[in-house]
């Protein structure tokens, strides 16, 4: 279940993150994403924010499946985007095969550790074959809330890699780095994709 203080703080925080984070092209990470995917590939955005990366998805011929738990956030998605974002929670995801690429750019990190394996297990299982996965994770090890009450899991490199080589994708891509988010502490991260084959 998601976590309720993390969410509240995501609602009342969403217009300033959605400056944060719009932005008129792709970073590099969502443009490397963007080109594994056919034209008219279906994506699920997994915790979509406010669809930032699901417009630009949009724009480049991809038909993105925006989610994400906070109204806030889906308010914003739907009004400045007009995309069919929907309120979601990790354990609301479900299907086979329906997607060709999944989005999950510093979402399941809100996820408690011990429900990650199956998570993962339900992305695999949603993606199509020969399907993309793009993860990004802060680094590093237990749970901890940053100071605008956010509950984090930490992962190190390796246990992500074995989340997603466990639930059956194969690893060929990882990118470490440091970044400032919405709370403005620089953070140690990763990015992964994996591809289910």
């Amino acid at each position: 279940m998601a976590d309720a203080r993390t969410i509240a703080t995501y609602d009342a925080k969403a217009a300033d993150y959605a400056q944060m984070v719009t932005s008129d092209t792709p970073d590099a990470s969502l443009q490397a994403f963007i080109d594994l995917i056919p034209q008219w590939g279906h994506v699920l955005d997994l915790g979509c924010g406010p669809g930032t990366a699901s417009a630009h998805m949009r724009a480049a011929g991809l038909l993105p499946d925006p989610v994400d738990a906070s109204q806030g956030m889906i308010e914003i998605a739907r009004n400045t985007f007009g995309l069919p974002a929907r309120l979601g929670e990790f354990d609301e995801i479900d299907g086979d095969e329906i997607y060709d690429g999944i989005w999950a750019n510093f979402s399941l990190l809100h996820a408690a550790p011990d429900d990650l394996p199956r998570h993962f297990k339900t992305l695999f299982k949603a993606t199509k074959a020969g399907g993309v996965i793009h993860v990004g994770m802060k680094t590093g090890t237990g749970i901890a809330r940053d100071r605008m009450n956010r509950l984090y899991t930490y992962v190190t490199v390796d246990a992500l890699m074995a989340l997603l080589t466990s639930a059956g994708y194969q690893v060929n891509y990882i990118k470490e780095g440091t970044e400032a988010g919405l709370a403005g502490t620089l953070d140690p991260f990763v990015i992964m994709r994996g591809q289910k084959t």
